[in-house]
């Protein structure tokens, strides 16, 4: 067959370990034989954002947002473990966080639903897709810890000097540890945006939890202003399609996850979206069946990736000359939805019908039994299953054919 021609490049980042070996797998099998496309590379493996100081990490998200679509391969976030194992000349942030400032996305986890792998919560049916609004809260606070007695105190003072505002948070008459976190306006109202966009596109209800009983400035804050975004920007939009909006406290939407059968999105705040993400996953039964879509408040620029990390335990198998049976679908998936958004902004039916394709045959070998352990593992000690290998030679047979 002739390749399908894509007219604009894709952002392509390499990552580490053993997602970083499926990587090249799926590429040459998968993707590279079949289409005709510039792929814009950047390797964001651990080595090489320390030869480079991290800046390829900030080239790469720059090379996304001026091109719209990026595809990334599980990356490295290096502890004092990590360090030392790669003698490396700092601790260097997330390159997942350095990119989703650059973008100033929302991340959006949805799980790829397989009939024969058994759910947890057997009665979800559809999927339930968690918004997490990437930025600030704990993720960018600071903390300290107290040895003396004392108080803490949180502290505002304006560039004029004229505002000063100051409580005392606590007086210690012991040792403790003290936390201050923040957010501002204009990346909850962006995460706003994101959020309408996305359940519009998909023609889902959206949902935010936030627990603004007890924080009634702070969470206050995200229920004020979604609910302006959308009573001004989507409120008819969605009454057209049939879909609305609501706020419920975290508590409650917790509850409702369970009782529910799915077909929802879920905002969540920062670190709520990346336990609660996490706990969808497993509830339909993998994190190596998420898929993780990084998308820019108007919707036209997306990065997408795995949900779960490098596989460093089947690295060391693979480096040992070990076949290893790590699942690379949640990788594929990776590929497929970076190329779904290329198609749709292209407007380039060729290059969705292929994506969708190689969803559809994944599924469909899923569903006949052939797949990795730990997948089998769910099904049971009698189920069969392939190396990642065997897997992907698989779907490249089903799509030859």
């Amino acid at each position: 067959m002739s390749k399908i021609l894509v007219r604009n490049p894709v952002v392509e980042i390499n990552g580490d370990e053993m997602a970083r070996v499926m990587w090249e797998k799926i590429k040459k099998q998968l993707i590279l034989p079949y289409l005709d496309i510039k792929l814009l590379e950047y390797d964001l493996g651990i080595k090489n954002r320390d030869k480079t100081n991290d800046k390829v990490t900030i080239e790469a998200g720059k090379a996304i947002k001026e091109n719209n679509v990026g595809v990334k391969c599980a990356t490295i976030t290096p502890d004092d473990k990590r360090v030392k194992e790669f003698n490396l000349k700092k601790k260097y942030p997330s390159p997942n966080g350095t990119i989703r400032n650059i973008l100033n996305g929302t991340i959006f986890r949805e799980p790829i639903i397989i009939e024969k792998i058994p759910r947890f919560i057997k009665h979800w049916g559809e999927s339930v897709v968690i918004a997490r609004h990437a930025y600030g809260d704990i993720y960018q606070s600071q903390e300290i810890k107290i040895k003396k007695k004392g108080k803490l105190y949180l502290k505002f003072e304006s560039d004029d000097k004229k505002t000063l505002i100051e409580k005392e948070v606590c007086k210690f008459n012991s040792s403790g540890v003290g936390l201050s976190y923040f957010n501002n306006n204009k990346s909850i109202e962006d995460f706003a945006y994101s959020c309408f966009n996305f359940g519009l596109d998909r023609k889902m209800p959206v949902y935010l939890s936030t627990k603004n009983t007890i924080l009634q400035s702070y969470d206050e804050s995200f229920k004020e202003i979604f609910e302006k975004v959308y009573n001004n920007k989507y409120k008819l939009k969605f009454q057209k399609s049939g879909i609305f909006y609501q706020h419920r406290l975290i508590d409650d939407m917790i509850a409702c996850l369970v009782k529910w059968t799915g077909g929802f999105l879920w905002a969540c705040k920062n670190y709520d979206g990346d336990v609660i993400s996490d706990l969808v996953a497993q509830g339909f039964g993998s994190l190596g069946l998420m898929t993780s879509v990084l998308q820019s408040p108007d919707g036209k620029i997306v990065e997408t990736e795995a949900a779960h990390g490098t596989v460093t335990s089947h690295f060391r198998q693979h480096q040992n000359g070990l076949e290893t049976s790590t699942n690379p679908i949640a990788s594929i998936f990776a590929w497929t939805r970076a190329l779904l958004h290329r198609g749709k902004i292209d407007k380039n039916k060729d290059l969705e019908n292929f994506s969708n394709k190689i969803e559809l045959i994944c599924k469909n070998l899923l569903n006949k039994g052939m797949m990795t352990k730990d997948l089998a593992l769910m099904i049971g000690p009698d189920q069969k299953w392939l190396t990642t290998q065997q897997l992907i030679d698989s779907i490249s047979y089903e799509l030859k054919n």
